[in-house]
């Protein structure tokens, strides 16, 4: 065994040119195929934080229907009848019954009601079209984590302050709010009223900063000139949000209502993940598997030059097992300072662009350490070396040392 690896260092020094340049192609391989990965995992994160912001990992409500396009009379005669919507009030029945209903399954860690007022607000001659969101607050800040975007004033005093409302940081600066200011809100159903500014949010998504806020679940039924039982939306967290769209057919089939999963709320963004997901891996496995090549044909070559040696080899004793051994050894030792080199090199790349400031609501840029994803790396490059090893090792373990000496 010590004397098969000895010929494989030798052969890995004799050669220090032919070494190199594989190592060097298994580094660069390596270090961006560890590094894209990376990347990519946390773009698609930071996405669906943005996206947790504003949205439940489930949302039950009540859909609309649509009556049926065609009826069959007694005669077995068809008419045709033009579809719409069916007039129905869109609000929850015991929405109290459905929470607990919901609340008991062992997925669900969170689930909070929820009524949504299109609103003015209004402030002297300014006015500006939003929609006003009522909350529980302690439950929604939970769900959404509304705290940790709060840039001015206290989030809880929302408990406190029946009458007080949460902004968007670009409603402030349309509308000229302070902290503490009055601010006026008109709902589509006519009913006005003046509520306190009691905090700013800013979720960095410009359509949200300058649209909403959050205002206590009674105040929206007020604008809505309903009692306490109107709910228009449930939401749900759970532990797994990839697991929403399983989880959102239990609870429709146990409720009856619509549980729209995040996914099919948000399809396109979901949809440009997997296409940035599966064109980045494919580019770094490709650029991974070249350097496989690479080391392929550098001890293709090595098995052409040494065959004399070889011949020798197997005529005082060595098996065909023992050449296989010497190969991949030298295959593996090359690739093992590919990937060391490679792994070295991607933490460099990560920490240089994880301590860049891109300035705007990105602040530094969204990339991180991801451990799984290293050591993916690792065990990929290190198999991708052995086969390359592998399989002309195999052809020098089947050379006939009489055919060679004869020649």
């Amino acid at each position: 065994m010590n004397i098969n690896v000895d010929i494989a260092n030798t052969y890995i020094f004799s050669g220090k040119k032919q070494t190199l340049i594989a190592a060097l192609g298994v580094l660069l391989g390596m270090s961006i195929y560890i590094f894209m990965n990376c990347l990519v995992l946390a773009l698609d994160r930071s996405v669906t934080t943005n996206v947790f912001k504003n949205t439940a990992h489930i949302r039950v409500y009540h859909e609309e229907t649509i009556s049926k396009e065609l009826v069959q009379d007694s005669a077995a005669r068809f008419i045709i009848v033009n579809p719409k919507v069916v007039p129905q009030s869109n609000t929850i029945i015991d929405p109290n019954m459905v929470s607990e209903t919901i609340l008991r399954q062992k997925e669900v860690t969170v689930v909070t009601p929820q009524v949504n007022v299109p609103v003015f607000y209004n402030n002297g001659k300014s006015q500006i079209s939003g929609i006003a969101v009522g909350i529980k607050p302690s439950e929604a800040n939970i769900m959404y984590n509304i705290k940790s975007t709060m840039v001015a004033g206290d989030f809880e005093a929302l408990n406190t302050n029946p009458r007080g409302i949460v902004i968007g940081v670009r409603v402030a600066e349309r509308m000229n709010l302070s902290v503490g200011d009055n601010l006026n809100l008109t709902s589509a159903k006519g009913v006005n009223r003046t509520y306190k500014v009691v905090g700013f949010f800013k979720t960095n998504i410009a359509a949200l900063d300058k649209t909403k806020s959050y205002i206590n679940l009674v105040s929206a039924q007020q604008l809505q000139k309903e009692g306490a039982s109107y709910i228009t939306d449930i939401n749900v967290n759970i532990t797994d949000p990839e697991d929403a769209k399983r989880v959102g057919k239990v609870i429709t089939q146990l409720t009856g209502y619509k549980a729209e999963s995040w996914q099919e709320a948000n399809a396109s963004i979901v949809a440009a993940n997997k296409m940035r997901f599966i064109v980045i891996s494919l580019v770094s496995s490709l650029i991974l598997l070249v350097a496989g090549f690479g080391i392929y044909n550098i001890l293709n070559m090595t098995v052409s030059q040494k065959i004399n040696d070889i011949a020798i080899l197997k005529a005082i004793g060595f098996r065909g097992k023992d050449v296989v051994k010497i190969f991949v050894t030298q295959a593996i030792t090359i690739g093992a300072i590919g990937v060391t080199g490679g792994v070295v090199i991607a933490l460099i790349l990560v920490t240089i662009l994880k301590n860049t400031y891109v300035g705007g609501d990105i602040g530094y840029f969204p990339i991180d350490y991801e451990g799984r994803k290293f050591i993916q790396g690792i065990v990929l490059g290190l198999l991708i070396t052995f086969f390359a090893g592998y399989l002309p090792a195999r052809k020098a373990a089947k050379v006939d040392p009489v055919a060679i000496f004869r020649k």
